[in-house]
């Protein structure tokens, strides 16, 4: 009889070999496979390969049972595979999961069990808008070929990756991969796409994925333009090393105590990519490194035979499959500097192989930064910014080369201008990276659509309480201010790091767990300001008395009222300390572990710091505060970062996110990370709120990511939107980041926005008082028209488990009323407003009328005040006090807690048992929400009683249009060519003669 030990390990064998042979393609029958798998074992394998038994094993199976993790990992890979020919379901969902059963043959309660250790993910998958493109990325065209993409995704899944995250970077990078050219076709295409990701967020992951991919299908030469910064190239490089390249394909045979990673941890520590023989001795193909980690591209010593393509039938183009799937790989990690792109370019020029030839793929980290031109070339004598320059030129002499750009502030990117064919607009494909499961991104640290008051938000219920403090100065010495405030955030750093030695010693982390621990103050970018604010950091440290009885009672006091409340609801499992006396043996070690060597601050403004090692997260354990501006603000990974101190002004949005450092993954400490925002920044005349331009920001992208998922969906197999038509779609958010030069316009015009059943909220309100006046003149006659006393309305969430109450008066406006009123309204910038009173006449008047009349809302405040009166003998209405984003522009008009009914009202929403809400609800009726704004410097002059200058008040509104109001081609985009005779053209000159005669 066999044991039960070896019964696991041969039932164990079995399951692997069978899902094995079905990894790369359908499930097939189960049973089948496994009596196949068994032939090859021992005699007794075949009681191991019933339904029966493995129904037996799973009913007392751990989730982190061997054989489940097996099942897990071949289970997520079907779950996640986007384009199959077996399953007719979406990928991740209950309906493909079932396919997956049916076609194994296994049975109701098998299924189940396996839902049960194994659940289908429901992450979402990244978001593609694209032109349609050639199909040749498929597992049949690869057969047999891929090296490089296993071997990573094998590295990935040893360093602990769940394998749903794994599957995730596998589907979006095969979405960027098979958006390239074929690189073994006779005809040459040069693809260009954008990825967008989300600051820190492991955008390297996967474009590391892409280029394994591109490789293992025949690209021969990869150039990634690495950032502008020594230290930032250096990081890319080591990262594709370690991850990629791998250890024989750096050494070539020579010595490991030689390589340029000899004084590296990872490397004596075995964290480097092996394949245990060079990759061309074992039936594959080698990389050629022409970059390492400590020295960027130079002019090659031996003439040009590194870059040499090596041909084993020289009668044949190289990207003949004869050649190219024999031929080496080069790889290179470039830093984007003029110098550096001119050695490349002039090298490219000597070499023999015809550059037509080389498949060529370009990655392009940050490429919002320095790659884009930036100047006007309709001027004269006009010349493109230097690095622009250089990669245009690299398109130009290589018509094989496929550009990808990476970025997670894209707007830059999105307003190249598409009609400049040498530039690097994203023609092919723009892809949106789903947020990663464990990010810790601007949404976490802001309140966004929260309906609490401030006085309603807790640690548990606000982002902004549990992690956000403000950095107010206030009169006085601004210096003695700011350092009360630096103070207190140097306090929380000392005390996160106890926090961090607790979790270690009695969290059950273990020694070491948390290797860099991190404070960055980030002021200005100004060298001379570095320095002084190093003598300030510097006094106050050593002043602190962190070992001392004044320092102790400051931390006691911050643990009490800040760390402790804040992680006893968001530690997540993590160890929290009971009291400060039970945390206070790990002060004293943390405070010694960040300034026993004497040095606790590291100023980084120069590549310096980096290339001493000083700085280097690689090199060793950093638990230091780092003061920093532009080396820091862009794309370097400040690793361990837990406190954030930061004043810097910024003068557009792409900027002020990417200082974002605070963004990432927080694994064991995302309840410690503390943000310290200046919350009154002067900057020119204006005195601004960082917290609240991050936030802008954050719901401007938000935006952006929400309009390309719902534009991404393909209507009869056809994509609604392509690259050339999302800057309409974008630009009214970012109104003062002029897309394209003057003399310019978009060739596509957004005409319709479909939006049955969805709240909408213009918010381009004019600022000129005789449009004001007029706005409130066609409004006024409604308002007066409105119930005599509010309706108590309330919505019952029942996901959230939230009630939304609010009061309103209430009234009715027909369908063709309400059309020629908004017809009417007056815009500070008319075309936000265009599409979508375009839908409303489409659905009032068009040939088949779907909507009947809309109710109207004019919700009420609770408390008395804010009340103005339109007219002298006129009756009260509740004012919202709303201000202007960037002018003509508001932020955000409605309160969340109006929403729901107005969904319901419309019918979108389903019945939640409110009577005051379902007596309004009818079939084909819209609602609309009325929001009269009083802006500040108007309000001053409010005076209760009289009424108030209709020029003074800015009527806004929001509405619903009815759920049913769809159209029966289920587009919900309309666009327009402005000039029919440049169709396809994106962006056009005014002054030609075609677009010149149009209105």
């Amino acid at each position: 009889m066999t044991s039960p030990d070896s019964a696991a390990d041969i039932r164990l064998d079995l399951h692997h070999r069978a899902l094995g042979d079905m990894s790369s393609g359908k499930p097939k029958r189960l049973v089948r496979a496994l009596e196949y798998q068994a032939e090859d074992l021992q005699a007794g394998a075949f009681e191991y390969t019933t339904e029966a038994d493995f129904l037996s094993v799973l009913r007392t199976a751990a989730a982190t049972d061997r054989l489940v993790e097996t099942w897990r990992k071949q289970l997520t890979r079907w779950d996640y595979n986007e384009k199959v020919a077996w399953s007719s379901h979406l990928p991740r969902t209950d309906e493909r999961r079932a396919d997956v059963y049916t076609l194994l043959g296994l049975g109701d309660e098998t299924g189940k069990l396996l839902d049960a250790l194994v659940p289908v993910s429901k992450a979402a998958g990244a978001v593609v808008i694209s032109t349609e493109h050639k199909i040749w990325y498929t597992p049949q065209s690869l057969q047999g070929r891929p090296w490089y993409w296993p071997a990573y995704r094998k590295l990935l899944v040893d360093k602990g990756w769940p394998e749903d995250i794994v599957a995730g970077l596998d589907e979006a990078s095969d979405r960027v991969v098979e958006r390239l050219a074929d690189p073994t076709a006779a005809e040459a295409y040069q693809s260009k796409g954008l990825v967008v990701g989300y600051v820190q967020s492991g955008k390297t992951a996967n474009f590391a994925g892409v280029i394994a991919k591109a490789i293992d299908a025949g690209y021969r030469l990869v150039i990634v333009l690495g950032g502008t910064l020594n230290m930032l190239r250096a990081q890319t490089q080591r990262r594709l090393d370690m991850e990629l390249v791998g250890r024989e394909n750096i050494l070539r045979g020579g010595n490991e105590y030689e390589s340029d990673y000899a004084d590296d941890p990872a490397w004596s520590q075995g964290k480097f990519a092996a394949f245990g023989a060079m990759p061309s001795s074992l039936g594959a193909f080698d990389i050629h490194r022409m970059t390492t980690r400590d020295v960027d591209y130079q002019s090659l010593q031996m003439g040009i035979a590194a870059l040499e393509a090596d041909k084993q039938e020289p009668g044949l183009p190289l990207y003949d499959p004869r050649n190219l799937h024999r031929a080496a790989a080069r790889l290179m990690v470039v830093k984007k500097n003029k110098r550096v792109l001119e050695k490349l370019v002039k090298d490219l020029r000597k070499i023999q192989t015809p550059l037509a030839e080389i498949p060529v793929l370009i990655v392009d980290d940050e490429s919002d930064e320095a790659s884009v031109n930036t100047t006007d070339l309709a001027k004269p004598n006009a010349e493109r910014t230097a690095i622009n320059q250089k990669i245009s030129e690299l398109l130009r002499m290589l018509p094989r080369a496929q550009y990808v750009g990476y970025t997670a502030t894209p707007f830059a990117n999105v307003f190249i201008d598409p009609s400049d064919t040498e530039d690097i607009f994203p023609k092919d494909f723009i892809i949106s990276l789903p947020r990663p499961d464990g990010y810790m991104g601007a949404r976490d640290f802001h309140d966004l659509d929260s309906d609490l008051t401030d006085e309603e938000r807790t640690f548990v219920n606000s982002n902004e309480r549990a992690h956000v403090r403000s950095i107010v100065v206030e009169g006085g010495d601004e210096g003695d201010e700011d350092d009360a405030c630096l103070e207190g955030a140097m306090d929380m750093f000392v005390l996160t790091a106890a926090m961090k030695l607790y979790r270690e010693d009695k969290g059950g982390l273990g020694d070491r767990y948390f290797q860099h621990h991190t404070m960055l103050i980030h002021e200005s970018v100004r060298q001379d300001d570095h320095r002084e604010l190093l003598g300030r950091v510097t006094r106050l440290w050593w002043n602190a008395g962190y070992l001392g009885p004044a320092g102790r009672e400051r931390l006691r006091h911050l643990f009490d009222t800040d760390i402790a409340p804040v992680s006893a609801v968001r530690a997540d499992g993590q160890a929290v300390p009971s009291s400060f006396e039970e945390l206070a043996p790990f002060i004293g070690p943390a405070a010694i572990r960040i300034g026993g060597d004497d040095k606790p601050i590291i100023v980084v403004n120069g590549d310096k710091d980096i290339e001493t090692g000083e700085a280097d997260f690689d090199k060793r354990s950093i638990w230091k505060i780092l003061i920093g501006g532009q080396k820091l603000a862009r794309g370097f990974t400040v690793e361990g970062l837990t406190v954030s101190y930061f004043r810097r002004r910024a003068g557009n949005a792409s900027t002020l996110m990417q200082m974002g450092r605070w963004f990432g993954f927080r694994e064991g400490y995302r309840d410690l990370v503390r943000l310290y925002l200046g919350r009154q920044e002067t900057m020119g005349k204006k005195e601004i709120d960082l917290y609240e331009g991050f936030e802008a920001i954050c719901r401007d992208e938000e935006a952006f990511r929400a309009e390309l998922a719902q534009y991404s969906v393909t209507v009869d197999g056809r994509p609604q939107v392509t690259p050339d038509r999302v800057p309409p779609l974008v630009w009214q958010h970012i109104p003062w980041l002029k897309p394209t030069s003057p003399n310019k316009m978009y060739n596509s015009r957004l005409v319709t926005v479909r939006s049955p059943g969805e709240w909408q909220e213009p918010t381009a309100y004019p600022t000129r008082a005789v449009d004001l006046r007029h706005n409130t003149g066609l409004w006024t006659p409604v308002l007066d028209s409105l119930s005599a006393e509010p309706a108590q309305l309330s919505y019952h969430l029942r996901e959230k488990d939230v009630t939304h109450r609010f009061s309103a008066l209430t009234g009715r406006i027909g369908s063709a009323e309400l059309l020629a009123l908004v017809s009417g309204v007056r815009w500070g910038a008319p075309s936000q407003f265009a599409p979508h009173l375009d839908y409303l006449r489409e659905i009032t008047a068009g040939g088949t009328a779907q909507v009947d009349d809309w109710i109207v809302l004019a919700p009420q405040h609770a408390q008395p005040g804010k009340r103005i009166r339109l007219a002298a003998d006129g009756r009260p209405y509740s004012y919202f006090a709303r201000d202007r984003r960037r002018a003509p522009l508001f932020g955000a008009i409605s309160d969340v807690k109006h929403r729901a009914a107005a969904l319901r009202i419309a019918g979108s929403l389903t019945d939640a048992g409110d009577a005051g809400v379902e007596s309004l609800v009818a079939p084909r009726r819209g609602v609309i929400v009325l929001y009269p704004i009083v802006e500040p410097e108007h309000r001053a002059t409010l005076v209760e009683g009289v009424s108030l200058d209709p020029s003074r008040v800015v009527m806004a509104f929001g509405f619903v249009a009815p759920a049913s109001a769809r159209s029966d081609d289920g587009r919900v985009l309309r666009f327009t060519t402005v000039d029919s005779s440049q169709e396809g053209v994106a962006i056009i000159d005014t002054a030609s003669g075609a677009a010149a005669g149009l209105g």
